[in-house]
């Protein structure tokens, strides 16, 4: 009588689960490897070398925004195909991707927020959405932003992470570049402040636009900011860029940007901004420049 042989449970490649996938992290700075749940209570902040790791939208409304509140607004806008684009894959296709994937509509959120019981005007980009680009939608909620804040006398806190317009609403897209400063100049008349968060990375059309058009302008330490990749730049000037170019340090020393905030102190940070020049805008104090 033969025994019968051992069966082997076979495993689909696709199926394979590496040890630990998802419990634990490598930094990107350090190479210290982390509990997940650590970088996490930490807003992905590496207590060992305090690397900045890249922080999603629901992350900051939970580190800036008194309880995490945000009084969502236009939340029924969605893009569409105007130019019927495809490169290999149909806009629309890769749109319903982008949502699936992030459960957001587009790659931005606006709404009314407090911060340190302050009421604000709030815009956060969605980098997991289609590498936060801006297309018409992104354009429109941002000038939205602007113009409810205005109507409401609230002061604007808009963080940016973006790589840029979006390719497959071209000459579309860039128009939002003009649309979204417009607005903000109209926000301006009303003499309201506005603080321009840029996180890692802001690129692009966003960063050629408003990015830089903030009363105060805050980049996080190592951020990558800038219009064209280094690459672009180097090829079309023929010259080696400097160590740390398109850096918020680089940035810092050159006039660029007027902080570098670690993300642990951001929230106080901005509060005190805030105060600052809402001070300035009260009855009686003299204008701001």
């Amino acid at each position: 009588m033969a025994w019968p042989e051992k069966q082997v449970p076979t495993t689909d490649a696709s199926e394979k689960v590496s040890f630990g996938a998802g419990v634990f992290r490598r930094c990107d700075g350090c190479g210290e490897t982390l509990a997940a749940t650590e970088l996490a209570a930490a807003f992905e902040v590496c207590p060992l070398c305090g690397q900045h790791h890249r922080l999603d939208a629901d992350g900051w409304r939970k580190l800036l925004l008194d309880d995490g509140a945000l009084d969502a607004w236009d939340t029924t806008l969605e893009p569409l195909d105007p130019l019927e684009f495809s490169d290999g894959k149909s806009y629309r296709d890769r749109v319903a991707i982008a949502q699936k994937k992030t459960k957001a509509r587009e790659a931005i959120d606006i709404g009314g927020a407090a911060l340190g019981g302050r009421p604000i005007a709030f815009g956060a980009f969605v980098f997991s959405f289609m590498g936060g680009s801006m297309g018409s939608v992104v354009g429109e909620k941002i000038a939205r932003l602007f113009e409810r804040a205005a109507a409401g006398g609230l002061p604007v806190v808009l963080l940016q992470a973006s790589g840029g317009a979006r390719m497959q609403e071209g000459i579309l897209s860039l128009m939002q570049m003009a649309k979204a400063v417009a607005a903000l100049e109209r926000f301006r008349a009303k003499r309201l402040p506005f603080v321009s968060v840029l996180l890692h990375p802001t690129t692009g059309g966003v960063a050629a636009s408003f990015a830089f058009l903030g009363d105060v302008n805050v980049a996080e330490p190592k951020a990558l900011i800038g219009f064209a990749g280094a690459r672009v730049i180097e090829s079309t000037i023929r010259q080696t860029l400097p160590p740390g170019f398109q850096r918020a340090e680089f940035l810092i020393d050159h006039g660029m940007v007027d902080m570098i905030v670690p993300r642990t102190e951001m929230k106080a940070t901005i509060g005190t901004v805030l105060d600052h020049l809402m001070r300035r805008q009260a009855p009686g104090s003299a204008p701001t420049a």
